[in-house]
């Protein structure tokens, strides 16, 4: 069942993980249930550089995730974008990789797939594709921002094209556990992570849902429904 027509300004389509151990510290981590729509107590691990809230801040607002089709204003009505996208979700399969492993990319932390990732590589470029027709442009503003990061040729043709640099050729899955972080506090956090992250690693790791999540009006994002992926 879906959640409540509340006002949302943005629309998303992410992996979540279902119910269990797993989500529950990812989430307590971050501090922040998208599921529950409610902030949650960081854990206390030791040996930390600074403390969970700080690591987490940037984050924190998302939930955890991973981007498939990444957050854009609607054109039309909700209700047509969840129909769309419940079609969608019934012709694809699910993907399966052998797991998660914590990783450092760029300057913060994130878990990323184990082995071959060409079947998810499709699954959100057909995921971006399909509803493309709901994304409302990006603003000039929102533009100026992207460009910002210094965009590559391939980047810059996948922002005024999809609204968004980092899809189809240029995507990278990955489940963002923080913020921008020197490499020294990166490696202190990831030692003191790892230990308490790795027994609640799904293996396999599988994506078995298409996760529809609004962006509420303080700017957190809530998990709407989820559509099993039936193909």
């Amino acid at each position: 069942m879906s959640a409540p027509m509340t006002d949302y300004s943005r629309f998303a389509i992410y992996y979540a993980p279902e119910p269990g151990p797993f989500a529950e510290f990812c989430a307590s981590w971050l501090g922040w249930d998208a599921a529950t729509g409610t902030p949650c107590a960081h854990p206390e691990l030791p040996g930390l550089p600074r403390p969970v809230a700080e690591i987490t801040a940037t984050p924190r607002k998302y939930g955890f995730h991973g981007t498939l089709k990444p957050p854009f204003r609607l054109t039309g009505s909700r209700a047509a974008l969840e129909a769309d996208l419940a079609a969608l979700a019934a012709r694809l399969a699910s993907v399966e990789m052998p797991g998660l492993t914590l990783s450092r990319l760029g300057s913060f932390l994130a878990l990323t797939p184990e082995g071959d990732t060409t079947a998810l590589a499709a699954l959100a470029a057909e995921t971006v594709r399909a509803l493309d027709t709901h994304r409302a442009p990006p603003t000039e503003a929102e533009l100026e921002r992207r460009r910002k990061a210094r965009l590559s040729p391939a980047q810059e043709e996948n922002l005024a094209r999809w609204g968004y640099p980092y899809v189809m050729e240029e995507f990278r899955f990955h489940l963002t556990l923080s913020g921008r972080l020197s490499a020294e506090d990166a490696a202190q956090t990831a030692e003191a992570l790892e230990p308490v992250l790795a027994p609640l690693l799904p293996r396999p790791f599988r994506v078995g849902a298409l996760v529809l999540f609004g962006e509420a009006p303080d700017g957190r994002f809530h998990i709407l429904h989820r559509y099993a992926l039936a193909g």
